[in-house]
């Protein structure tokens, strides 16, 4: 999917994967420093994904949809082909929740409240819808993380619980958020275009 302002979407696949997670370290050098809320359960000084983390994402890619452990996930593209955000939906670890998924996503620094949250959320919604019999997109987001909750719910996600002091991290309590949204059948194919106005 192309954007008006020349940012792409596209899918990650195996072949790129390495790419994706030199990005992904560089997001978590970010995590819970200064400013940024802390938005992965890792220790500041965690910045490469555990290594168990990596390869259940990596092997997740080639797994048929609705099987325990598949994932399917895109980047953001600038128009010099730079990563500058990421989506996932993956499968629920539970037995009986095919017709769910998880969502994780993030988006560079440098472009944050351009709407490219917003645009990579729609994106992997009306994959979802097109290629996929799941009813539901459910989410986790540390509680202090109050831009990505104001974007979750912007986005249609619903906040149905918390679990209070669900990490010790750095000598902080840090509390869990879930979130959840029903996908709209009939729904017709991606029109999200990037603006000021949301994250």
């Amino acid at each position: 999917m192309k954007t008006a302002t020349g940012i792409s979407i596209e899918p990650i696949d195996t072949t790129r994967f390495d790419e994706f997670l030199n990005y992904l370290d560089d997001q978590l050098s970010d995590n819970g420093v200064g400013d940024t809320p802390y938005f992965a359960p890792l220790a500041q000084g965690e910045l490469r994904l555990p290594p168990e983390k990596v390869t259940a994402f990596r092997n997740g890619l080639q797994l048929p949809v609705g099987s325990r452990g598949w994932r399917r996930a895109w980047v953001a593209r600038s128009a010099s082909r730079q990563l500058i955000g990421h989506v996932d939906l993956r499968s629920h670890q539970q037995r009986y929740t095919e017709h769910r998924c998880l969502l994780g996503m993030g988006v560079h620094r440098h472009h944050r409240r351009l709407g490219l949250g917003a645009a990579l959320i729609a994106h992997a919604e009306t994959w979802a819808l097109a290629n996929t019999t799941l009813e539901w997109i459910d989410l986790q987001v540390i509680s202090g993380n109050e831009p990505a909750i104001r974007l979750y719910l912007r986005s249609g996600f619903t906040k149905i619980g918390e679990v209070p002091e669900m990490f010790k991290i750095d000598g902080r309590s840090i509390s869990d958020t879930t979130m959840t949204k029903r996908l709209a059948t009939g729904r017709g194919r991606c029109t999200s275009t990037l603006n000021d106005s949301a994250a």
